[in-house]
């Protein structure tokens, strides 16, 4: 099935090169383009897109609001931010209002491809070049008093979830099924008090159970 896809940026120009780009890319189409965020929102409520191609900085409404209307109006969208911005504070803030992906508008074609069909799958997606910065960053405002303790299965899970696994590719690597996986996830979530995966990563370099390299 054609995954429909809604790309919101202010400069025509861009829009046009992404929109070539994706026009190359095998089942997947531009259904609407938004040159603000107001208009993103509204036409995310109309045409019901599978993932939006966001700018953070448009006009009259920014990305990042945008962003938080489109998780209250429109929470079965997918989100992939496309920014110029490389700053890790700026990426955690899109990661924690909801945005599914982070892609660099210097982005070749081939990791749009990557990012749209990890976005897709439902996975996350962040551009090589500003993982260890948004690790870094991330490690930083971690509390380094908080001590939580994880069984020996939700700590190889974790690891698992950190690395970008989807749940149903834990589920067949261990040999688990989807439900149970869906489980554990929800009792390391509840037991560290973490409720979304970039906040697992930051915990997880922080306790040593991955490195910032992996």
């Amino acid at each position: 099935m054609t995954c429909r896809v809604l790309l919101a940026d202010d400069h025509a120009v861009i829009r046009a090169g992404v929109r070539a780009m994706i026009q190359d890319i095998d089942d997947f189409t531009i259904v609407g383009e938004a040159e603000d965020g107001k208009e993103t929102v509204e036409m995310a409520r109309e045409l019901e897109p599978d993932i939006i191609l966001l700018d953070i900085s448009m006009k009259k409404v920014s990305g990042l609001e945008a962003l938080q209307a489109l998780n209250r109006h429109s929470p079965e969208c997918k989100v992939l931010i496309l920014s110029m911005h490389t700053g890790p504070e700026v990426v955690l803030e899109a990661l924690q209002k909801g945005a599914h992906g982070y892609l660099l508008k210097d982005a070749a074609a081939f990791e749009l491809r990557l990012a749209l069909e990890a976005v897709r799958r439902g996975d996350r997606y962040l551009s090589s070049a500003i993982v260890q910065p948004v690790i870094e960053q991330a490690v930083s405002k971690v509390n380094s008093n908080a001590e939580h303790t994880l069984t020996q299965r939700q700590l190889e899970i974790l690891r698992l979830i950190t690395r970008g696994e989807s749940t149903r590719s834990i589920a067949n690597g261990l040999g688990l099924s989807v439900k149970t996986v869906e489980a554990h996830r929800a009792q390391i979530m509840k037991r560290l008090q973490i409720h979304d995966v970039p906040g697992l990563v930051l915990y997880a370099v922080r306790e040593g159970i991955i490195s910032p390299d992996d």
